[in-house]
């Protein structure tokens, strides 16, 4: 079960109005913004933050920044981000094939080489001892301008963030991103670990 538990989510009604974004997004409100409710600073912050970060500002797509954000929960290991993650991906249309495959995207020819830097990017900047060099700079600027890389490295800071807080905190997996997570990742051996309600 997770550290702290969940609040209802009329618990803060300012929480409750800006997690609308969350329908969106999964079709339901995280239980980790439940949690983070306990300190309604901190769940409100952190919403407008997702919403800076998620907004689309050039020619990185919903569905590109979704599976950043995968490829930065995998590389860290929180199987709650990467099935929150691969849900939204979907949700925001990602291509069946790119979602089949992103275990693949360094070689699967779904994926082209703009798309390949944005990725290695998200690898590279969530990996301790960080490892975004030289290489890395010049694939991305073959591709994408300094406002996107911004706008990428939003999302991979985002998810270091949320990465942390749910491993730390052994977040319940909710039922939608397991049926995702199940679709997309359960071929590779993606399972709930410490986020199933019973193992922390």
């Amino acid at each position: 079960m997770a550290l702290v538990t969940p609040l209802s989510p009329e618990h803060d009604l300012e929480t409750k109005e800006l997690a609308e974004f969350f329908n969106e997004t999964l079709g339901f409100c995280p239980n980790s913004v439940l949690t983070m409710q306990r300190r309604p600073a901190i769940s409100k912050a952190f919403i407008n933050l997702n919403k800076a970060v998620m907004a689309n500002e050039g020619r990185v797509t919903s569905a590109l920044k979704r599976m950043i954000a995968w490829v930065s929960s995998n590389a860290t290991g929180c199987r709650y981000c990467q099935a929150h993650a691969i849900r939204a991906a979907e949700r925001y249309g990602a291509e069946q094939e790119q979602l089949d495959n992103i275990w693949e995207y360094k070689t699967h020819p779904a994926f082209n080489e703009a798309e390949r830097a944005a990725l290695d990017f998200s690898l590279a900047a969530s990996q301790v001892p960080n490892a975004v060099n030289t290489d890395i700079k010049e694939r991305l600027y073959q591709h994408w301008d300094e406002g996107e890389i911004v706008e990428m490295l939003g999302v991979i800071s985002l998810f270091g963030y949320l990465n942390r807080w749910n491993d730390s905190m052994g977040t319940d997996i909710e039922t939608g991103a397991v049926e995702s997570a199940d679709q997309y990742l359960g071929k590779h051996g993606w399972e709930k670990g410490k986020h199933d309600g019973s193992k922390y």
